[in-house]
């Protein structure tokens, strides 16, 4: 069996410097790609694309992470911009939900980080908190990620594969307020805000609020890459 290909999607930012270089560049944290190979799986970037490509992208990997980023656009649930949302990032949140509506209908697993599972929610027709406090980092420390427990809720995936209370890297001031239809919260931290939701059913799909790619532990991207090594078996038959 070959190592399973884990499609991982990238920021695309207007300028990055590398080098003497200054320019445009679809960009992402080497910590994401690490952690899929650390897992045992290849990894294959997504830069940002037009949106029709998609289910052509997902047709040709094993598992998809959709990453962490920028706020999610308001306009996409219906809501008005709060004051401090970030910047949008369009081309990633119209690349991103065509991915993960082409995910859903192939089958493809997919984990939702940070970003990425607030994105999952809003395709799927739930809502977010554009802003709470104490889930940033130190107060005062930008770009620096914090660290609290998160408790997983008996009888889920999530829970299943990671079952005691767990101190996680964090750094989000936007979180999951209405749950997309289907979805169910499998994890939450101790103020109630959700960290992680999956989808029941027979296709692996799970998002996780904080970021896994900066620890120590593999147990969920192994279990994508697990879920991602028996769908291509299933689709080699």
């Amino acid at each position: 069996m070959h190592e399973p290909l884990i499609g991982v999607t990238t920021y695309l930012e207007p300028a990055a410097r590398w080098g003497v270089w200054e320019l445009p560049a679809a960009v992402l944290p080497s910590a994401y790609p690490a952690l899929v190979q650390r897992s045992g799986a290849l990894a294959a970037l997504l830069p940002p694309d037009d949106p029709a490509r998609a289910r052509a992208a997902v047709a040709r990997v094993d598992g998809l992470v959709i990453a962490g980023g920028a706020d999610v656009d308001p306009g996409l649930y219906g809501a008005e911009r709060d004051f401090r949302t970030g910047p949008p990032a369009h081309e990633r949140d119209t690349w991103e939900v065509a991915l993960l509506r082409a995910a859903r209908e192939s089958g493809t697993p997919v984990l939702g980080i940070c970003r990425g599972m607030q994105l999952l929610n809003v395709a799927l027709g739930g809502t977010l908190t554009q802003h709470l406090d104490g889930h940033a980092g130190p107060f005062g420390k930008a770009g620096v990620l914090g660290e609290h427990p998160v408790t997983p809720v008996p009888g889920t995936l999530y829970a299943s594969l990671v079952p005691e209370e767990a101190s996680v890297p964090t750094y989000h001031h936007q979180a999951v307020d209405r749950l997309a239809p289907g979805l169910v919260a499998s994890a939450y931290a101790a103020d109630g805000t959700v960290e992680a939701i999956e989808l029941p059913g027979a296709q692996w799909v799970l998002g996780v609020q904080w970021h896994p790619e900066m620890g120590d532990d593999l147990r969920i991207m192994r279990a994508l890459v697990a879920a991602a090594t028996a769908a291509a078996s299933v689709a080699t038959v």
